[in-house]
């Protein structure tokens, strides 16, 4: 096949008729099953119009098929259909059309007509969309502050409990000095490595802010840009600018590589563009920006801050308090944190406890409050949030208010009011209770070494506090997430009408039903000579996870929610269920984090929990359809569902979901799955499935 009139084609060749030859990335945040079918769906468009193509698919489980260097040297054009950050730099020189992962399923023959007059990538450049409609993607600048937060979390988790773990088993009280650690002892080892990680995550979360903007010529602004936000000291402040300013060098530092990159330069300096003159200018520009523009206001903001404090010494405890924890929630370690807490710090010193006695019931209140949040409604968070959320309830129990500025850089429009009005009522309580601190530290650790007077106060300010927070964020969580899910609801009508689709359900032809019987029929024989017995057959079918017993041909319910209970009683006869309740609780929170409904009229829904013992499949067919949500508008006929347990699942069903997805875009499959004629037919079919 000729490439099309225009430019030519980037790949290689000596200009005689060739075989046209395309790569292609699929990606999803969520899960694999997208990313599968995307794959599964565009290998089928090219083969049918005899193209080659060559699918890397970058899933859960890791990337698989991975482009090589060769691959890309001799192709046409690449399609990224992926709802996720993509790195694009090795696909420099080459025609890319980047969409998201639905249009890969949806319309594989127009990506495929597109990519061949796309525009040519070039070293360092943004990617731009593919269209208006390509998939209900996040903004750029979304993905990029969740590209920060992503990166920062292990740095906030690992240096955050190294600080608590040192505290704990090393630290004392003193007056003086607050939990002093001795210096020559292990655990200020201890404590100086937590502290290096503690420095280094505002510098990476603005780091790679950037990268994700302006790709790897942003990372070293980005980072030196996030360094000098954190270090008051460089403009004249008692603190630094913290994550809120991370956030900001992050952005200005992606956007302005972005802009330097537009710059036309003479040709023998386009090589060292990205690797030396974009990095210096833009570290320099941004780092002279922050310390003689921005960093002049952060530090006013600190001093007036200081001295409006200490005109309040006399109103009211409460008031006080209240504002003292709204300061201390607000940036969690920037300037205004700082400013509340070096006051308090300062009249330890005067014989005045109390002041810093507020400050240390709010202190722990945010990564207490944030990982509460992750326990009390588990569906409005990742595993890597939850998981996140246990990190930062042990750091909020050793006063590590760090601990929820993951939570607060990924969602600030939520998790900053929650957490201020929690610190204003944690503050106010022990303001109002006359609670003391004598020593510059918060959270209950000060109170269990003895530096607290009227401990059991302080315990419920905190808890109070803590509650409140935790509540609040659910709340506003829920309320954001309402709100986009219907945004997505109202946009998705605007694609129009979709073309009809092959599947479970479809009107087929006597002569194609007789074959499809007969295919049955023979994948029954083939099942049935493997062994001496059914066991022996349902052994094969997804390494034995799916038996006859957790099939049904005709599911009764009509709703999704009704479908799924009967799936889960459908699971329960292999005797790998423990707790059916759990199990339909567990799916339907997956359900609402986004819809197992794939199109093509096929469900998977999935459930990681261990209200099973051991993963087990289920396959039932509707005749009707259910309402699943699928991105293609269809009913669901075809529904699997998947259960591993939490603890030992690992990638079993990552795998099982691969599996399933890549078999399922074969519309042949699909037909024979939707007419075989009873239970043993239909583990004939899926025994096709390897």
């Amino acid at each position: 096949m000729t490439s099309p009139a225009g430019p030519p084609p980037t790949g290689g060749g000596d200009g005689e008729r060739r075989r046209l030859k395309l790569l292609a990335v699929t990606a999803c945040p969520t899960g694999i099953a997208h990313t599968y079918m995307a794959a599964e769906k565009l290998a089928q468009a090219a083969e049918s119009r005899g193209i080659e193509m060559k699918v890397e698919t970058q899933g859960s489980i890791g990337a698989e098929n991975v482009l090589t260097d060769n691959d890309v040297n001799t192709a046409d054009g690449v399609i990224v259909a992926a709802d996720k950050d993509v790195d694009l730099s090795r696909f420099a020189g080459k025609r890319v059309l980047t969409v998201g992962v639905a249009e890969g399923i949806r319309h594989p023959e127009r990506l495929i007509e597109r990519v061949r007059s796309a525009p040519v990538h070039r070293e360092g450049e943004a990617p731009a969309p593919g269209a208006a409609d390509a998939g209900k993607e996040r903004s750029v600048g979304y993905k990029a502050l969740m590209n920060g937060v992503s990166y920062m979390i292990p740095f906030v988790v690992v240096g955050g409990l190294l600080i608590a773990i040192s505290l704990s088993l090393g630290g004392h009280t003193d007056p003086s000095g607050g939990l002093v650690i001795p210096e020559d002892s292990f655990w200020m080892d201890v404590n100086n490595i937590g502290v290096i990680g503690f420095t280094l995550m505002v510098p990476i979360l603005s780091g790679y802010i950037a990268y994700a903007i302006g790709d790897r010529p942003a990372l070293v602004p980005g980072m030196v840009g996030g360094w000098i936000a954190n270090t008051g000291s460089l403009y004249d402040s008692k603190a630094g600018a913290g994550f809120i300013g991370a956030i900001v060098t992050g952005f200005l530092a992606g956007y302005l590589v972005l802009w330097i990159k537009k710059v036309r330069v003479p040709k023998f300096v386009q090589p060292i563009m990205p690797i030396i003159v974009i990095p210096i200018v833009a570290t320099t520009s941004l780092g002279l920006f922050f310390v003689y523009v921005i960093g002049k206001p952060i530090s006013w903001v600190f001093e007036h801050l200081t001295d409006w404090l200490s005109g309040m010494t006399g109103t009211s405890a409460i008031l006080l308090g209240a504002i003292l924890g709204l300061m201390i929630a607000f940036d969690m370690g920037g300037p205004v944190n700082k400013t509340a807490f070096l006051f308090g710090t300062g009249l330890i010193a005067t014989g005045n406890q109390t002041v810093m006695g507020m400050c240390a019931a709010a202190i722990p209140v945010m990564p207490l409050g944030q990982g509460l949040a992750t326990l009390i409604r588990k569906r409005l968070y990742t595993e890597q949030e939850r998981e996140t959320g246990l990190a930062a309830l042990f750091m909020g129990c050793f006063g590590i208010s760090e601990g929820a500025i993951p939570f607060a850089a990924a969602r600030p429009a939520q998790v900053i009011p929650a957490n201020m009005l929690g610190g204003a009522v944690a503050g106010a309580i022990a303001g109002v209770a006359g609670v003391e601190d004598a020593v510059p530290h918060g959270g209950p650790i000060v109170a269990v070494l003895g530096a607290v007077s009227g401990v059991p106060m302080f315990f419920v300010a905190v808890v109070i506090g803590t509650v409140v927070t935790g509540l609040t964020t659910v709340s506003l969580v829920d309320v954001s997430e309402r709100r986009r899910k219907g945004a997505s609801v109202g946009g998705g009508g605007a694609a129009g009408p979709e073309p009809a689709l092959i599947g479970a359900g479809a009107g087929v032809p006597d002569a194609d039903t007789a074959v499809s019987r007969q295919a049955v029929a023979e994948s029954r024989a083939v099942a049935a000579s493997a062994g001496t017995g059914s066991d022996a057959a349902e052994d094969e079918v997804l390494s034995g996870h799916l038996t006859e017993r957790t099939v049904k041909v005709r599911l009764d319910a009509r709703e999704k929610e009704a479908a799924i209970r009967e799936l889960a009683d459908l699971l329960a006869r292999s005797g790998k269920v423990a707790d059916v309740d759990e199990l339909v609780r567990t799916a339907l929170r997956r359900e609402e984090q986004g819809t197992t409904g794939l199109g093509e009229e096929i469900a998977i829904p999935h459930a990681k929990t261990d209200a099973v013992t051991a993963p087990v499949v289920g396959f039932a067919r509707s005749v009707e359809g259910v309402e699943w949500g699928s991105m293609d508008g269809t009913k669901a006929r075809l529904v699997f569902m998947i259960a591993v347990p939490e603890a030992a699942a690992g990638d079993e069903h990552l795998r099982i979901l691969a599996l399933l997805s890549r078999k399922l875009m074969d519309a042949g499959f699909r037909e024979r799955l939707s007419t075989a004629p009873d239970e043993r037919a239909v583990l004939g079919v899926l025994g096709e499935i390897r």
